[in-house]
């Protein structure tokens, strides 16, 4: 299993990023993805879910202000984790996670929202 998620980068507050996650070594069109995102000095956190072939996606916490939104393109084997309206808050290493078992994270991305 390998994931690889991209996209990350100092951006300015109230700015946006696409974050992705190409996936191989699973059968990705069959399995409910995650990303996850853990902050300086704090625990992981699940932004959002989403089923195998996306008509279901699931926003935990403040994510669901509306601010993310998580999508997936079977065909290429990648998710995708838009963020808009990024504030200091969201800085972070951002992770894509495999949940069917045996679940895996993959390394992650630093997005770092600063002026």
């Amino acid at each position: 299993v390998q994931l690889q998620a991209s996209g990350g980068g100092l951006v300015q507050p109230g700015g946006s990023l696409r974050l992705s996650c190409v996936a191989s070594g699973f059968a990705f069109s069959d399995t409910w993805m995650a990303w996850d995102r853990q902050a300086p000095g704090k625990g992981l956190e699940r932004i959002a879910t989403i089923s195998p072939i996306g008509e279901v996606t699931n926003y935990h916490t403040d994510s669901r202000k509306g601010r993310f939104t998580i999508s997936r393109d079977n065909a290429k084997n990648t998710m995708y984790l838009q963020i808009d309206s990024l504030k200091s808050g969201d800085t972070a290493v951002y992770y894509c996670t495999k949940l069917s078992l045996p679940s895996s994270t993959g390394q992650g991305t630093q997005v770092t929202v600063s002026s």
